[in-house]
């Protein structure tokens, strides 16, 4: 293969994995998260958030699906809180949940055309099954990039046998502030961010039109009574970094 000289990979050992299995899986997630669960398929991942029953964020993540599971691709700092919550509105649904964090990574390729190595098409969202892998075009803005979801023992064998380069997590970070995607906790406050102050409708982390799900009432009266008052942003500045201000 001709080496793809502005395309790079790095592993982003800072996500987590969650499995939601089970004939109630899609069912249970589409009562709890922003976006739709209809849209998702072997060929098709979404981004979403979990929000308090008041509108706030909680956590958001990509939703994936390889053959009858669910895999969230998630904070791995948070997966086991996020299990506990989705575990606790459990109830009567036929689903199990496991943190699969052990056993899968992420990966991420970025630069010129990373779609390319893997032949997928060039739009968000869209995916394909390589071997025991799943790769896709990240969902929220196609600058961002491809992800990969891969058991441990398999990804770097897959990223190798391509003509990219393996560069540091930070490279990959700089492009992601650029582009204003925030990154779970690092950029929103669990039970203070909000969706649409926080970039979520332009990244095509909301569906208007799915029905009700938790928080949807405080979303809805934000778009819809123009309450947005303020947004996130990426900026760049010269000279020494601003102290940032606490939460």
């Amino acid at each position: 293969m001709v080496p793809m000289h502005n395309t790079k990979y790095t592993i982003l050992s800072n996500r987590g994995v969650i499995e939601v299995s089970g004939d109630d899986r899609k069912h249970f997630l589409q009562g709890l998260i922003s976006n739709d669960i209809k849209q998702v398929s072997p060929t098709h991942t979404i981004y979403a958030a979990l929000l308090t029953p008041q509108g706030k964020y909680l956590f958001d993540f990509f939703v994936i699906e390889i053959n009858t599971s669910i895999y969230i691709d998630c904070e791995q700092s948070r997966a086991s809180a996020l299990l506990k919550k989705l575990a606790l509105y459990k109830l009567r649904a036929k689903i199990d949940l496991v943190d699969r964090s052990q056993d899968f990574q992420i990966a991420a390729v970025f630069g010129k055309n990373p779609h390319v190595p893997f032949k997928l098409q060039k739009r968000t969202g869209h995916a394909k099954r390589i071997s025991e892998s799943i790769v896709y075009i990240d969902p929220r803005l196609m600058q961002a990039g491809v992800r990969i979801l891969s058991p441990k023992s398999n990804i770097e064998k897959l990223l190798n046998a391509l003509p990219i380069s393996k560069v540091n997590w930070e490279d990959f970070d700089a492009q992601r502030i650029s582009l204003g995607l925030p990154d779970g906790t690092r950029d929103l406050v669990p039970e203070k961010s909000i969706l649409l102050e926080s970039g979520f409708e332009e990244l095509n982390g909301i569906d208007w039109d799915k029905g009700c799900y938790m928080g949807q009432e405080l979303t809805a009266r934000t778009k819809y009574r123009g309450l947005v008052k303020k947004r996130l942003i990426p900026v760049t500045f010269k000279g020494k970094s601003p102290t940032p201000r606490p939460r």
